[in-house]
């Protein structure tokens, strides 16, 4: 065992260097690409903001173990208000695109640098030792591996949409993707926050307290999941538009293909958390391996022929895959079952809502937005579809 500030800063340390040395690569094969000139040294520009980013992560588990999310939620605001004021004086001085690359740059730069001041009391630094770092790679190899596989069906629909079809295509796709990215962020979050607490329950055999919390999980991840999925299908194009402008409307079909990918992601983030939680990272690798080469060979063989649609519908198939085989793994090796008596009732909600949607949707976006909220809001309540537990740990979080 080593004392926190100790672990805390090899653990930078370690990612760092790891950060550095694999993040390098990208520039380099970029270089093998088609890419045009300006395309390679924005990519050169955003793998500093992805070592920042590799920084970051490090520093948000810090503040989920110290259940202090709130601190990044500021750093966040501060590093997406950099970017907003940035973009509106660039775009007002008429700038070209890597100065905007260097902005994001810049965003990110800020965020992390916020969650670092305001971890100044846990004394955190860089350091290198040689055992601890050992200790660090055999624990974390399983969730590395994991995470490499997860990027490749993750992220190759975007390379491989640009290999075989026009950049107005990718930009239609990239967009629509862009919303699923910002929706998922709050997956993430919610079991960042969660999953300490089913380790903690896991690792000293609290079966009764594990159970509640993995419960807790899966109600509060799909009574976000269900309405996100359901909504964002029925107003992909008017939230494309609102977001991005009429010439983005097109984007609103894969994004009304991509809304089934929400639920996968969340089925995902709930049972990969759980999976590390109760240390069988390595026991679930086999799923990300298999869904990475199913997936890979559904790009190729689809985007070509069906473009941006084939690449919605390969991402929906590997969360989904992701998600299914994750739950079975989970229920295999912790015995739990859960229950879904508050899931009926969150869908039935979510179809009450969907009605309510349809039946207004001559309304603007933003009042569909909200009358959404209000019927789900209002039907989840009256039929005590959650906890008041679970209510209070998702606005806690």
């Amino acid at each position: 065992e080593y004392d926190k500030t100790r672990l805390l800063k090899n653990i930078l340390g370690f990612r760092l260097a790891t950060a550095v040395v694999f993040l390098g690569i990208a520039p380099i094969i970029a270089l093998f690409f088609p890419y045009p000139p300006q395309v390679k040294v924005a990519i050169a520009i955003s793998t500093i903001s992805f070592i920042f980013i590799a920084i970051n992560q490090i520093l948000i588990g810090y503040y989920q173990t110290e259940l202090r999310m709130q601190v990044h939620a500021f750093a966040d605001i501060a590093g997406r208000a950099v970017l907003v004021l940035g973009l509106w004086l660039l775009i007002a001085n008429h700038a070209a695109f890597l100065p905007i690359m260097a902005l994001i740059v810049l965003s990110t730069v800020t965020q992390t640098a916020w969650d670092w001041i305001a971890a100044r009391r846990a004394k955190i630094g860089f350091a290198y030792n040689p055992d601890i770092w050992r200790a660090i790679a055999a624990k974390m190899w399983p969730v590395a591996v994991s995470i490499m596989f997860n990027v490749v069906y993750l992220k190759g629909d975007i390379v491989l949409l640009s290999l075989f079809r026009p950049q107005a295509e990718v930009g239609l796709y990239g967009a629509a993707y862009r919303v699923l990215d910002i929706v998922s962020q709050m997956a993430m979050m919610i079991m960042g926050v969660i999953m300490p607490l089913l380790a903690f329950a896991w690792s000293r055999g609290l079966k009764g307290e594990f159970r509640a919390r993995y419960q807790q999980a899966f109600d509060a991840l799909m009574a976000i999941a269900v309405p996100g999925t359901v909504g964002l299908a029925l107003l992909a194009e008017k939230i494309m538009t609102l977001v991005a402008g009429p010439d983005f409307a097109a984007a609103g079909l894969p994004l009304s293909l991509l809304s089934i990918a929400v639920f996968g992601v969340y089925l995902g983030a709930v049972f990969g958390h759980t999976a590390v939680a109760i240390n069988k990272q390595k026991q679930t690798i086999w799923i990300y391996a298999s869904d990475a080469v199913i997936t890979l060979i559904g790009y190729v063989v689809f985007i070509p022929r069906f473009g941006m649609l084939g690449a919605a519908g390969m991402t929906i198939f590997s969360e989904l895959y992701a998600g299914l085989f994750l739950f079975l793994a989970i229920r295999r090796y912790s015995g739990e079952r859960l229950q879904l008596k508050t899931f009926g009732k969150i869908l039935t909600a979510s179809a009450t809502m969907a009605a309510g949607i349809i039946l207004f949707s001559h309304l603007s976006v933003i009042a569909l937005i909200a009358l959404g909220i209000v019927i789900y809001t209002s039907i989840i309540i009256a039929i005590r579809g959650i906890s008041k537990e679970t209510l209070r740990e998702i606005i806690r979080i």
